[in-house]
């Protein structure tokens, strides 16, 4: 991942819209990058679509955009403050997450940043079927901000897999974003891996490993090999170091034409409470693009 230029927040109105915020800026202003606040009010675009009386309906979708433009621009003038140039879009679409892709394949940001959903962050369940689709078809690097406050610095770490079952590229893709994302932070970062249940674990595996690490500048006392199922090992090791983010590869590998999320990111994502950067590969393309051309 290269260094930010700009990056995108989808901003929902909710108790934790503060905490988002300080996080992305948090992460834009050591980077210089450029925050884009943007705000939809998908249930009112479904309301509006199904609509029996079609009258006004363009007055409708108007008047929502406007609204959330206002909204939006209370938080500009909040984060310009902070020496972060803001700009601010709004639309009224559904479903969220097509209008979250369209939006990063306008603007193409370098990171997309969301709150876990407001229904799940209170059930502390999985995210819902929007954050999920945002996860399989986003083009960008996407963070799923959790409602815990960060520790100064933050605890961050990467998740990676070096065994033949994964593509090196996914691996060197995620090292290079939580990378890039410490040194915003200025935080040191710790990298996971979880070797499938053996005896001994593959000197094949830990060399590339190390090698992996060596290129990021990671010293060895900050690289962690468990031992047995990462479904299993990963989510209790994330627990008991108190990580505040979690940098891993969004999908599984999988044959061409097929993105769904991986099951150890889908493990992580219901039992961990902690904010997820999710990354994919630099040949990835949304399936909503492609469905576009």
């Amino acid at each position: 991942m290269k260094k930010p230029k700009s990056v995108l927040v989808v901003v929902e109105h909710s108790a934790s819209v503060s905490r988002l915020m300080s996080k992305a800026v948090g992460i834009a202003r050591p980077l210089g990058a450029a925050l884009e606040l943007f705000m939809c009010d998908s249930e009112q675009a479904y309301v509006l679509a199904h609509a029996y009386d079609q009258h006004g309906i363009d007055a409708a979708r108007s008047a929502s955009v406007a609204t959330a433009q206002r909204y939006l621009s209370g938080l500009r003038e909040l984060v310009n403050a902070a020496g972060v140039e803001t700009a601010i879009d709004a639309q009224c679409e559904s479903p969220l997450y097509e209008a979250v892709v369209r939006k990063v394949l306008r603007s193409a940001p370098d990171m997309v940043i969301k709150a876990i959903s407001a229904e799940s962050a209170r059930n502390r369940g999985a995210p819902d079927p929007n954050d999920w689709q945002l996860m399989r078809t986003c083009p960008a690097t996407l963070m799923l901000s959790s409602h815990r406050e960060w520790s100064d610095p933050p605890h961050v770490a990467a998740a990676v897999d070096v065994s033949e079952r994964e593509n090196a590229d996914v691996a060197r893709s995620v090292v290079e974003a939580a990378t890039m994302l410490v040194r915003g932070l200025g935080a040191q970062l710790h990298v996971v891996y979880g070797e499938i249940d053996s005896a001994q674990p593959s000197s094949a595996h830990l060399r590339k490993l190390r090698e992996l690490c060596d290129v990021a500048g990671i010293p060895p006392e900050r690289i962690h090999v468990l031992q047995g199922q990462p479904e299993v090992t990963l989510p209790a090791f994330v627990k008991r170091q108190r990580y505040d983010v979690l940098v891993l590869g969004a999908l599984a590998h999988r044959a061409a034409g097929t993105t769904p999320v991986g099951t150890l990111t889908s493990t992580l994502l219901e039992s961990v409470e902690c904010d997820f950067v999710l990354v994919k590969p630099a040949s990835y393309r949304s399936p909503i693009e492609t469905a576009a051309r």
